[in-house]
Formats: structure tokens, C-alpha cells, sequence
């Protein structure tokens, strides 16, 4: 049986490891063919030469990741251990950076690979597509670059708007003005907002309509200039509703779409406007298109586990 010893010296073992070494179960799991010891700063693997070489080159892979985020978890190691290369788990070294110092110091930044593409292709393109199941942080990562956008003074106003599919008739049923008809639908974006911005200033920016938080149906005929629009949950807008949102796009805007094509609550037989979107623009130049999955889910760790069978019984029953 061949031996392998990786020694680690300029990082925290500790940290590496994991609590209670989760991290070594996590390699245990991908290589059960291997025996992996790890105590105080060292790592003795045994097992065939091959595997024994696969392993090296993936450890490498991850001590590399964790020198440059000094961050490990689940997310990471999956996405490390099953890439084909470095390209499919890495990205620019700017796109991992902090984008906006929230409320309380917290700071808001990209934290999954395929998150931090959407960084880099909001940083080089105008319009961008952020496609991908709940929980993948395309809205909150969207904000994160609006507020950041508006901070730095790149753009005058943030307009964020989903299409008020889900409420649809019932709007009218429900009491009170129109703003408080819409606050609980539009809720998610108000919680990102709420994360990177003090609350008196937020009630400040929505008041001066700094920031303007309206569903679909108040874009049509206006032009968006100076701004960072997002349109969430775009997979619920019609071809007509997506043709007029984005050809409203005035100059020096930036616009994200973000959707789910796997949660569509249009009436059957009526296209979405997001999947067809993606069809007819995928070959333009300047537009952005960004798949997440699973993988970038950074809610608890039985979402992840609840899209994968959702997604099993899917394809089987499709």
C-alpha cells in the first residue's frame, strides 16, 4: 500500500479540518478507497498510487482556495472535488471582494464560485441574466451590486420590480393602499435592502425614490436611465411583459434578471418570458448569462438536500 504525506505549514489546521474534522469526512466520502489520517498539522492518505495522485491534485486544489478566501465548507469542497478544472470552481481575484460593508459592519460579498461569475460578468456586461434554483443568492447578490453601484455613485437610483403574478387577482381583495398591498410580495428585496443599508436611510432613499421598489406593470412607458434595475422572479413574466421591461433600458443602466425556470406560476399554456428570453438573446454580445445550482445554495444544508430530490422526481417524471 503506498503512502502520501501532506504537511500543512502556512495555514490553520484547525480551520482546514473543520470542527471535529467535517471537512476529512467530507474527502473520506469522495475517496472511500483511500485511508485518511489527519492529526495535528499533518495528513497521511493511503491507497493506490493513482488515487493517491488524484487525491494530491484535488488537496492542492483546496489548500490553494482556502489560502486565498481562508474559507472551507461543504459548498467549496463539492464544487473543488468534482470540477473538471480550476476554471469551473475559481474566478478573478477582484470578483471575490467585499461589495458592500452592510448594517453592523457585516460585510456583503460574493461567497460561491459560481456568485462571484455573476460579479464578473455585472463588471463587464450591461445586462446580465442570473439563472438558478432558491436559494442560490442571485437576488441578494444582485442588490449587493446595486447598492454597491449606487454607493459609489455609478448609477442615481436603484429600481428593483418583480411581476405580481402570484398576487394577481387577489390584489384587489387586499386591504389597505397599493404600498402595503405590495410590501409583503415584494418582501425579499426589502430583507436584502434591510441587510446593506441603516434603516433610516433606506426609508429615506424609498421616500426621495432613491430607491424604487414597484411591481412589473409601472415600467411600461417610463425609461431607465442612471439606474440599477433588477427584475426578480422573471421566470413569471410573459413575453410581452419581458420584451417591454427590457427595452426599457435607458443609458447608463445596468440590468440584472434573475429567475427559477423551475418555478413557473403562469396559467399553462402561456410562455415564459425569461426562458424565452434566454433562447432568442443568448448569442448577443454585452449580455450576461449565469447559471447557478445546488451547489450555490447558502441557506441551511437541507435545501440543498430538498432541491436534489425535487430535481430526481422531476426527471423522472419528465
Amino acid at each position: 500500500m503506498n503512502e502520501l504525506i501532506i504537511e500543512l505549514t502556512e495555514i490553520n489546521p484547525r480551520e482546514f479540518f473543520g470542527l471535529q474534522n467535517s471537512n476529512i469526512q467530507l474527502l473520506k466520502k469522495y475517496f472511500p478507497k483511500l485511508k485518511i489520517v489527519a492529526r495535528g498539522s499533518k495528513m497521511k492518505v493511503y491507497g493506490d498510487e493513482d488515487m493517491l495522485e488524484e487525491f494530491d491534485i484535488r488537496l492542492n486544489m483546496l489548500l490553494e482556495h482556502f489560502s486565498k478566501y481562508n474559507k472551507l465548507d461543504e459548498n467549496v469542497i463539492e464544487r473543488v472535488l468534482t470540477s473538471d478544472s480550476k476554471e469551473d470552481y475559481e474566478t478573478s481575484a477582484n470578483s471575490g471582494e467585499t461589495l458592500v460593508h452592510g448594517v453592523g459592519g457585516k460585510l456583503i460579498k460574493a461567497q460561491t464560485a459560481n456568485q462571484r461569475k455573476l460579479v464578473e460578468s455585472c463588471n463587464k456586461n450591461d445586462m446580465v441574466f442570473a439563472i438558478g434554483p432558491a436559494g442560490t443568492g442571485k437576488t441578494y447578490t444582485g442588490v449587493a451590486l446595486a447598492v454597491r453601484a449606487l454607493k459609489e455613485k455609478q448609477v442615481r437610483r436603484i429600481i428593483l420590480t418583480r411581476p405580481a403574478v402570484e398576487a394577481g387577482e387577489n390584489l384587489g381583495f387586499l386591504p389597505g393602499d397599493l404600498k402595503e398591498k405590495l410590501d409583503p410580495y415584494m418582501q425579499p428585496l426589502y430583507d436584502a435592502l434591510r441587510d446593506m443599508i441603516p434603516p433610516e436611510k433606506l426609508d429615506s432613499f424609498i421616500e426621495k425614490g432613491v430607491i424604487q421598489i414597484a411591481p412589473m406593470a409601472f415600467m411600461r412607458g417610463r425609461t431607465l436611465d442612471n439606474a440599477f434595475v433588477i427584475l426578480d422572479e422573471a421566470q413569471n413574466t410573459t413575453h410581452a411583459q419581458m420584451k417591454m421591461f427590457l427595452t426599457r433600458m435607458g443609458k447608463n443602466a445596468k440590468f440584472i434578471i434573475t429567475g427559477d425556470p423551475g418555478q413557473i406560476d403562469l396559467p399553462r399554456r402561456v410562455t415564459s418570458g425569461l426562458k424565452e428570453a434566454l433562447l432568442v438573446l443568448k448569442n448577443i454580445q454585452g449580455i450576461g448569462m449565469i447559471y447557478l445550482d445546488d451547489k450555490d445554495v447558502i441557506r441551511h444544508k437541507l435545501v440543498k438536500k430538498v432541491i436534489s430530490a425535487y430535481k430526481e422526481i422531476e426527471n423522472r417524471n419528465g
